[in-house]
């Protein structure tokens, strides 16, 4: 089961997710800006994000727990908050990934391109990795399909 993070999961994620501090995680949270994934009753993954130059959705940490893994479960969360992105008007979607990881063969199999770097000292190179999103969005209480996509990015004002 996917579905967004609540105050409900912050003292699980507290304890999990070491790359945020605890009141940043409570914003998060309150800012409906982290998915949670659950298996058999328990917390399987979680996907959280925020808002590149304020308006395109950058996802800053998916992680599913070890003994998770390899079983679909970040591609589902992707996918969900994909649509969930398309679903409030955006068009486009970011991420980083560290050239050193496997991650940068997960996110270009899930059709993300790359789009630029980022070198910081003594770090192994960060890729930019973008995906433009087929849209489905409301405006003026007419649903507007986009046939490719391909808009100037961030979000459609109503």
């Amino acid at each position: 089961m996917i579905r967004w993070g609540d105050r409900g999961d912050w003292e699980a994620l507290k304890a999990l997710d070491r790359h945020i501090g605890e009141e940043e995680l409570k914003n998060v949270l309150d800012q409906r800006r982290l998915l949670v994934m659950y298996e058999d009753g328990e917390l399987a993954g979680w996907l959280r994000y925020g808002l590149f130059w304020d308006n395109l959705p950058f996802m800053n940490m998916l992680y599913i727990l070890e003994g998770r893994r390899g079983r679909g479960g970040g591609r589902q969360l992707v996918g969900f908050w994909e649509r969930e992105m398309g679903s409030a008007g955006y068009d486009m979607v970011l991420t980083f990934t560290l050239s050193s990881e496997q991650a940068q063969f997960f996110y270009r199999r899930l059709g993300y391109q790359d789009c630029g770097a980022l070198v910081l000292p003594g770090e192994a190179l960060e890729i930019l990795l973008m995906k433009r999103l087929r849209l489905r969005y409301r405006k003026a209480d007419s649903i507007i399909e986009s046939e490719d996509g391909l808009r100037p990015h961030g979000r459609i004002a109503d």
